[in-house]
């Protein structure tokens, strides 16, 4: 679709938000790439909006995985095995998503961020351990919950951040900054494996994703700088935003509705 000078601005601004939250937080602004870009930006068909998507969040999450990795926030084994599996699980579940109707799956995606809400809202228990590895113990969990959060990315076109943080965190016990920074790797992998399978169907807008990237490089330096600055206080960043999502996916459903 030929995009108007007010719709490329409403992508930086839209690329910006999602960019910023995936270097705060790990995710939570990518479940809003797929809404903001339907109905601030106007993308009229839901599988190019969740295409588009896939490729902007790819490109966000790994402009934001550099910076994270220089700060040493990256579990890398760790984050190999859960992005490998999760890779498999995205190819699945976008194979599934473009085979559902639009409208359905705008519908299934309002009821996913109420999920994704109560996971924000909630933090696994225990101290945290720092010095955590890839061992035979948390294999199995990081195999089986990376293949899980990989194919609701595929199905829905989302990065997943906000559910591989909690899931890297239960896994290994990692503290949260290295779970964000760790997550940010199969928030790349799960992108580029969903935008590839939507790329060939012919359900990305290139133009409309470039200008999204772009606003998401911004985004995400500030929010990985922040996040440094306010990881003793992230518990209530992420409260403040699963009220967001909440708010967010209850519109969709009464547009869904009515």
């Amino acid at each position: 679709m030929a995009l108007s000078l007010a719709q490329d601005a409403a992508g930086l601004l839209a690329g910006g938000l999602v960019g910023f939250s995936l270097g705060l937080t790990g995710g939570g602004g990518s479940i809003l790439a797929v809404p903001l870009l339907v109905y601030l930006v106007g993308v009229a068909e839901p599988h190019v909006a969740i295409g588009t998507s896939a490729v902007a969040v790819a490109g966000n999450a790994a402009a934001n995985l550099i910076a994270h990795a220089r700060a040493g926030h990256v579990k890398w084994r760790c984050a190999g095995v859960f992005a490998a599996t999760g890779v498999a699980g995205a190819l699945a579940g976008s194979l599934l998503g473009k085979a559902i109707a639009g409208e359905h799956l705008l519908a299934l995606f309002a009821g996913l961020m109420l999920v994704v809400a109560g996971f924000m809202l909630w933090r696994p228990d225990g101290a945290p351990n720092p010095a955590v590895r890839l061992n035979r113990d948390n294999f199995p969990w990081l195999a089986a919950l990376g293949f899980a959060t990989g194919a609701l990315s595929g199905f829905f076109g989302i990065g997943g951040g906000f559910l591989i943080v909690p899931a890297l965190m239960f896994a290994t016990g990692m503290p949260i900054l290295a779970a964000i920074g760790s997550s940010l790797v199969a928030v790349t992998a799960f992108g580029l494996t969903t935008a590839a399978s939507y790329a060939l169907s012919g359900y990305v807008d290139w133009v409309l994703a470039a200008a999204f990237v772009l606003g998401g490089f911004a985004g995400g330096i500030a929010g990985t700088a922040v996040a440094r600055r306010l990881a003793v206080r992230s518990r209530l960043l992420q409260t403040l935003f699963a009220i967001l999502i909440i708010v967010v996916a209850l519109y969709m459903l009464a547009r869904s509705v009515l």
